[in-house]
């Protein structure tokens, strides 16, 4: 360490500057406060102290150690405690980090990895943080990702947090209740919701289990709101009132982002008419899957969204129609989708259409470009390729064989991907062809339990691909054992080494030993 301050040192502060920039800020504090006058002067500078993150891993370290907690503390955070504007950190450090110092200029904060029940006695007006911060905090991030209560307890527990923040924080302007993805941050407000109002408040990004929960909090109660980005879990429509579009107008609405994680059964009675009452948005992202009514294309978006919203500046969306397919010959062809869009000058706009006569479902997709979701579902054959480097889930779906370029194609498409889920019963038909070996450098969670073994053969022939050392496997007890020649073939061994976890799925009272071709996996 000595060497390297010394090497440091010697360099002007210009390039001293570039250097630290590529590092994280709290390794830079950590690291360079209190060593000597020039290099504090840096460490303070506000490009590492005005936004301050002190959340694991640091350092290669997956939690911070007390000699490490004790140093921030006691002797960085005092220092710089005055530039501090933001900070985010996690439910084990909370307390001591917020109560290290004061922190006078702080109007940001988010509190991540927190525990359901410790986050409802963090937001209470016997709570420190409510004490001191309440009327400074602007701008709060709350992430629950973890809740021993069932599932209908997470809910209350939910209502009453995002209540109590909105009594207790006077101030406060944006709130961000949970990640998109989580199931822990749902909130549902029944029949007797909290009659909770805020005249300032300007961003609010949540995930609701019903439609009407989503139209609960667009019902004028925070009529400044610019922002809001929600997600609906449920489809349920039994307590969904009728939308009048004509009336509670949300004309101070500028951003909203809609997305959907069950299936839009509604979009003629409830989106088009909520998305009628927002007549000066400039920004709007939609994300759902839609079922059952008139294929949504260029046109349809065109003559119930676009037409009404003159100021939009920006549509984003990503957007499947299901059909029923009933051998109707008057589909339209993926030119057909295409041509819809031709008004949408300002947007790239990527369409493909899927057939399914077994399932008796006709898909059309519809997106816009460059793909911003961390997930791509459904892909079948007809995936057209391209660059998706912020997608980390994807799931694929046919009812035609993928062969193994198919899967070469995705590892191309989507370099940083980390979780597939397969679903195709069909079996392979070009098994023989020489071929090139498959790298998926990032796949840690692997799910083949709706595939045929064909591609659990593909996944763990160490011919066909090469996977990384820690991955988790969900997969049919008697596929495997069949793939793998009743666990003894040396051609899948050496990936079937490389399982950390792996979920068996119909696996016998009384099976074989697996311990010797899995070495390295929980076995569940």
């Amino acid at each position: 360490m000595n060497d390297s301050i010394i090497q440091l040192s010697d360099l002007p502060d210009e390039i001293l500057m570039i250097i630290l920039k590529k590092l994280h800020n709290s390794y830079v504090l950590y690291s360079l406060i209190g060593v000597n006058k020039r290099l504090d002067t840096i460490a303070k500078d506000s490009i590492f102290t005005e936004y301050l993150t002190l959340i694991p891993p640091f350092n290669g370290l997956n939690e911070f150690t007390d000699t490490i907690l004790d140093r921030f503390c006691s002797e960085v955070l005092p220092k710089i405690h005055h530039k501090i504007e933001w900070l985010n950190t996690e439910s084990l450090y909370i307390e001591r980090i917020l109560l290290a110092t004061n922190y006078p200029v702080l109007h940001g904060l988010g509190l991540y990895d927190l525990a359901s029940e410790a986050a409802r006695n963090l937001f209470t007006d016997r709570s420190f943080l409510i004490r001191i911060f309440k009327n400074q905090i602007l701008s709060l991030v709350i992430h629950i990702n973890k809740c021993q209560e069932p599932s209908s307890s997470i809910k209350d527990i939910n209502t009453f947090i995002y209540t109590q923040i909105l009594i207790m924080f006077k101030n406060l302007r944006y709130l961000n209740f949970g990640p998109i993805a989580s199931d822990y941050h749902q909130l549902t407000f029944g029949v007797s919701p909290p009659n909770v109002f805020s005249s300032i408040l300007l961003e609010l990004c949540v995930v609701v289990d019903s439609y009407a929960d989503c139209l609960y909090l667009l019902d004028g109660r925070f009529h400044q709101l610019k922002t809001f980005y929600v997600t609906i879990c449920s489809s349920d429509v039994s307590s969904l009132p009728l939308i009048n579009s004509e009336k509670k107008k949300l004309s101070n609405l500028k951003c909203f982002m809609l997305t959907h994680k069950s299936v839009l059964l509604i979009y003629n009675t409830f989106l088009i008419p909520l998305l009628h009452r927002m007549s000066n948005l400039e920004e709007l992202s939609l994300y759902f899957v839609n079922h059952d009514t008139p294929i949504i294309d260029g046109n349809n978006l065109e003559m119930n969204i676009m037409n009404y919203m003159r100021k939009l500046k920006e549509f984003k969306f990503n957007i499947r129609s299901v059909t029923p397919f009933n051998n109707q010959v008057n589909l339209p062809s993926n030119d057909d989708i295409k041509n819809t869009f031709k008004n949408f000058k300002n947007n790239q706009i990527i369409s493909s259409i899927d057939y399914f006569p077994k399932a008796n479902e006709f898909h059309c997709h519809i997106y816009s470009y460059p793909y911003t979701l961390m997930y791509y579902d459904n892909i079948s054959n007809n995936f057209r390729g391209g660059l998706f480097k912020c997608v980390r889930k994807i799931s694929l779906f046919d009812e035609r064989p993928f062969e193994h370029e198919f899967f070469l194609r995705l590892s191309q498409s989507f370099p940083f991907m980390t979780q597939l889920v397969l679903h195709n019963r069909e079996s392979q038909k070009n098994d023989n062809q020489q071929r090139s070996i498959i790298e998926y450098f990032h796949l840690i969670i692997l799910d083949l339990l709706q595939a045929h073994e064909n591609y659990v053969e593909q996944f763990f022939n160490n011919a066909k691909m090469c996977l990384l050392n820690n991955i988790h496997l969900h997969v049919d007890y008697n596929t495997l054992q069949r793939v793998t020649d009743n666990f003894t073939s040396d051609a899948t061994r050496m990936n079937c080494f490389k399982i950390v976890c792996l979920i068996l799925y119909n696996k016998p009272e009384l099976c074989l030993d697996l311990k010797d071709y899995f070495p390295h996996a929980e076995i569940r």
